[in-house]
């Protein structure tokens, strides 16, 4: 989850049918357990209140002012995997208030609390953390002096991912090549990729592993259309690719998916010389993995050498909830978060995606003259925010700062992008980026990008249905097919937007959804 403040919020119950869908608060299901804050087996460092109305049960956890003075409930799964728990808690201050994330003394998450505008004002943030079969100390710990905000419950999702059966190869960080592969002999993960067979399974055991060169799946090494072979955390773990001791080189990538039919899941990719993950294989899917801090795009599709035929591109591969942040090149123009760029082939899809603080833009779709168009790519129910500036302030003055850049050098490709949010990045929300091609522009929303929220400008015949565009730095270039249902900023609010001060969270549900809270109402792009 990530909180900040930002310069306008969407107003999302009065925006078109289509554009984002305000989620009812959360409550209990059959597959949830609600553990109340005022009693065991929760704990409260502080005291047990009731003098703030709209709380559940009896009363809410009111902690003390001191960082550490935590809540703390413990939470039974009837297996290891993960959950999703969903705080329900009321801050009546300005200032938001972070904390951080243990299970079972490990740390899980971190994340902010922030300010609701009354301490009778109730909302929920939803986080998803590893646990093993039976109780689990889920601990919400405060890093700063204000504390805690006022904790009513925590509804606790555990029917997450099952531990693996059947025959499988499992890998460690301290596991040797000539071992068996077995969960008490782990192997390596390169020995691993060379013996699996289609179709099988390895399961990577968290922590981290430290390489120095690429970690390739080659071509060849492929699963089947009925039975994809997997690359999958260890339920309830997370296992961390770190390729720090590589140089900045275009030959230093760090995990190569150049096989085809691979699920890869789970995966935590960061600091490799170039791409983080590279796709060069098809029919792959990609979920719920973090590329972080490469010296190049996070996750990029492209072909895998120069002298692959275009029938060989990357083609048909899906990228599934899965997040890209702070990738940086030295020269700050390259390192995007997602990429389908230069040499692909149809059918890529990218789906609950969020991309946030790369320096250059948050997706790349580039094409150039000399290999030509690249197959049309989807884009949908996914997020680009504060692109062109990383985590830490630092920018970069080559970087384009885009959240969506789709195109270049005047090829026509037809991409789709629909459902998706562009926020506060450094220039554009959307740009056609001189792509003359039919693309399908719909309920889209783009709020505070410092130049443009949509910059479709000469040669652009785009469809546009459904979009909304408030508070940008310039007023939006459309040029191509938009009607009546689209409201596009020209220097004012419409009838879709309010300025209102709040704050943007993010999570992926359990279901791997992705839900995005403007001013504590959840939405879903």
């Amino acid at each position: 989850m990530r909180t900040r403040t930002p310069l306008a919020l969407l107003a999302g119950t009065a925006l078109a049918a289509g554009a984002v869908v305000v989620l009812p608060a959360a409550t209990a299901t059959a597959a949830t357990v609600r553990y109340e804050a005022e009693r065991a087996p929760a704990t409260c460092d502080g005291t047990i209140d009731t003098n703030h109305s709209g709380y559940s049960g009896t009363g809410f956890c009111n902690g003390r002012n001191a960082v550490g003075a935590a809540a703390q409930f413990t939470v039974d799964a009837p297996q290891a995997g993960t959950a999703t728990l969903t705080v329900r808690f009321a801050n009546g201050t300005t200032t938001a208030r972070p904390a951080n994330v243990t299970v079972n003394g490990s740390a899980a998450a971190s994340t902010s609390f922030q300010g609701t505008g009354a301490w009778a004002s109730w909302t929920t943030k939803t986080l998803t953390v590893p646990v093993r079969a039976g109780g689990n100390v889920i601990r919400l710990s405060p890093t700063s002096a204000d504390g805690l905000p006022n904790i009513d419950h925590l509804d606790a999702d555990t029917a997450g991912t099952p531990s693996p059966t059947g025959p499988a190869l499992y890998v460690s960080p301290n596991g040797s090549d000539g071992a068996s592969g077995t969960e008490s002999n782990p192997t390596t993960l390169t020995s691993a990729i060379s013996r699996v067979t289609p179709g099988g399974t390895i399961y990577m055991r968290g922590g981290t592993y430290r390489y120095t060169q690429t970690v390739t799946i080659p071509s060849g090494n492929n699963g089947t259309s009925g039975d994809r072979t997997e690359l999958a955390a260890y339920p309830g773990e997370t296992p961390v690719l770190n390729f720090s001791a590589q140089s900045e080189s275009s030959s230093n990538r760090g995990l190569a998916v150049n096989g085809s039919y691979w699920h890869i899941r789970g995966l935590v990719v960061e600091r490799a010389g170039d791409n983080g993950i590279f796709v060069g294989g098809s029919n792959n899917v990609v979920e719920r993995t973090v590329t972080r801090f490469n010296r190049d795009t996070g996750l990029q599709l492209s072909r895998m050498s120069s002298s692959s035929p275009r029938d060989q591109w990357p083609s048909h591969n899906l990228i599934l909830s899965a997040e890209s942040h702070d990738n940086a090149d030295s020269d700050g123009e390259d390192a995007d978060g997602f990429a389908a760029k230069l040499t692909v082939g149809p059918g890529n899809v990218f789906r609950y995606a969020v991309a946030h603080h790369n320096i250059d833009d948050g997706w790349d779709l580039y094409t150039k003259t000399d290999t030509g168009p690249i197959g049309a790519v989807t884009i949908e129910d996914s997020f680009a925010y504060d692109n062109g500036t990383l985590s830490d302030g630092s920018q970069a003055g080559n970087g384009d700062r885009n959240g969506y850049k789709l195109g270049g050098d005047g090829i026509a490709v037809d991409h789709v992008v629909r459902r998706s949010i562009a926020y506060e990045n450094g220039k554009h929300g959307f740009t056609y980026n001189s792509n003359p091609g039919r693309m399908q522009i719909s309920d889209n929303v783009s709020v505070g990008n410092r130049q443009r929220n949509f910059n479709f400008d000469s040669g652009s015949t785009s469809v546009f249905r459904n979009n909304t565009s408030c508070d940008s730095g310039s007023n939006d270039r459309i040029i191509g097919d938009a009607d009546g249902s689209n409201q596009f900023w020209s220097g004012s609010n419409g009838s879709r937007c309010s300025s209102y001060s709040g704050a943007m969270d993010w999570s992926f549900a359990s279901d791997g959804r992705l839900v995005v809270t403007f001013g504590g109402t959840a939405v879903t792009p």
